[in-house]
């Protein structure tokens, strides 16, 4: 999609003012202006970079995706999943896992009508944690999807990388409640290689009979978006044809939302109003929904996917992952770290960021989470942060934690697929400092060719990653 070339003082202008945003300066912008007007500066417009086109570099160092499996709050599968996003309904409702009531967050997003033994035995499934078992779930319809044929003769480069945020909560509330009854000898033998944050990886490649590359990503929040761009990294350097990538996580336990709870992270305005209570980027946002589920992304090359004639669903063109080094749990209040991840992202991916037609925001609803995020926006993308039009996800199903990058990201590609941008949906009275179009609650067409999905985790980590429909 061309974009209006700039001139280098409008270019240099708007490169100013982001620099200095965090400066309170009534006149800044008529101060940078007549700087502007005594610099000679040639007034040839800026040619905005183009996107290669898919021919253009080797097949062989490209990465499309080509399978989609999604667990989520809406179902098992990509069609409840879409279904409910663009409708813009919520997937949030009571906390039916436990009774909630003794907590000042009652609320989340619930996978309903989850069968593991639909995706595998069930002698296995009791030997997994829930969230390997939606990873495994995941990861099968994927591959089904993808049409990807595992076999001895392609076993063994075909890898799986699991973005998965703790260890699994469930069997370890569960092992301490056995100790501090019965002692530490009644302890399940199954508990260590159930609750690893690497057993949904390992659990995937163990069902579906991969032995190539195989590891986990544990940032937190960033570690679904952190696992699909690292696959895409694994597979470009040659030590993978085919990665199975994704997040998946099961953090709705006492222990995980009383956790939350007491660093008062969760939002507690609504255990009445349910579907209300997600609200990034609202004035009266009070905190995240937690929810479970699980995404896996079939990554593979180019040249591979041609030759076999699978689904070219889009290409993983850029991927970006940065440090805040600034606070344990709170984002850097600038964005500047996230604003660094973002252009580190479009400059692998060789894109201006005018190019963009779409973000997928990161948006937990926290206060200062959302502000950060806007600001970061604003210093990559200058003016034109006015025009891209950015939704958030985590407004319908609540925050999947680890697991929250891979759904995003299949959100995104579906996005791109079916030409729609799902809403934001309770964005009811925006936030002054939260001023950008965030789709509010109504979803809207569009020709989304090029977009970005944020991810950001406590301890500061920043990942994002540029898709490109193909």
């Amino acid at each position: 999609m061309a974009r209006t070339p700039i001139s280098r003082r409008e270019a240099l202008r708007v490169h100013l003012l982001g620099l200095l945003t965090a400066f309170e300066t009534d006149d800044l912008e008529a101060q940078i202006n007549e700087l502007l007007a005594d610099v000679l500066l040639d007034e040839a417009p800026i040619a905005a970079p183009q996107p290669l086109g898919i021919d253009e570099e080797a097949e062989d160092r490209r990465v499309v995706i080509t399978g989609l499996g999604v667990v989520s709050p809406f179902g098992v599968g990509i069609e409840p999943f879409w279904d409910g996003l663009v409708a813009g309904r919520s997937g949030i409702g009571r906390i039916t896992h436990f009774d909630p009531s003794a907590y000042p967050c009652q609320i989340a997003g619930e996978v309903p009508n989850f069968q593991p033994q639909e995706f595998m035995e069930a002698r296995e499934a009791r030997r997994m944690s829930r969230a390997s078992q939606m990873a495994v779930a995941a990861a099968r319809m994927a591959v089904d999807a993808a049409g990807l044929r595992i076999d001895a003769g392609t076993c063994e480069e075909i890898g799986a990388l699991i973005g998965c945020g703790t260890t699994s909560l469930p069997d370890a509330e569960q092992a301490v409640a056995t100790l501090l009854r019965q002692g530490g000898m009644k302890i399940s033998p199954f508990f260590i290689p159930v609750a690893l944050p690497h057993m949904p990886a390992s659990q995937v490649a163990l069902q579906l009979g991969l032995r190539g590359y195989t590891s986990a990503i544990s940032t937190a929040c960033a570690a679904g978006t952190q696992a699909i761009g690292e696959a895409a990294e694994i597979i470009k350097r040659g030590d993978a044809e085919v990665m199975l990538a994704g997040g998946a996580e099961a953090p709705i336990t006492e222990l995980g939302l009383g956790a939350f709870c007491v660093m008062r992270a969760l939002s507690t305005s609504h255990n009445t109003l349910p579907a209300r209570a997600s609200r990034p980027f609202d004035l009266h946002r009070d905190g995240f929904v937690p929810g479970e589920g699980a995404a896996v992304l079939v990554l593979e090359r180019l040249s591979s996917a041609r030759r076999r004639g699978a689904p070219l669903l889009a290409e993983v063109a850029g991927y970006g992952a940065t440090a805040d080094a600034y606070h344990i749990t709170a984002p850097d209040p600038e964005g500047l770290g996230a604003a660094r991840a973002m252009r580190l992202a479009l400059h692998h991916a060789r894109i201006d960021p005018q190019q963009v037609d779409y973000i997928n925001a990161h948006a937990t609803a926290t206060p200062a989470g959302d502000l950060a995020e806007t600001r970061a926006i604003k210093l990559v993308f200058g003016e034109y942060a006015y025009s891209v039009p950015i939704s958030a996800n985590k407004s319908m199903i609540g925050h999947l934690t680890g697991a929250a990058g891979a759904v995003e990201a299949a959100a995104t590609v579906l996005t791109m697929r079916h030409g729609r941008i799902p809403p934001t949906i309770n964005l009811d009275e925006p936030d002054p400092e939260c001023d950008l179009d965030y789709v509010p609650n109504i979803s809207r067409d569009a020709d989304v060719q090029i977009a970005l999905s944020n991810s950001f985790g406590f301890g500061g980590v920043n990942a994002v990653l540029v898709l490109r429909r193909v």
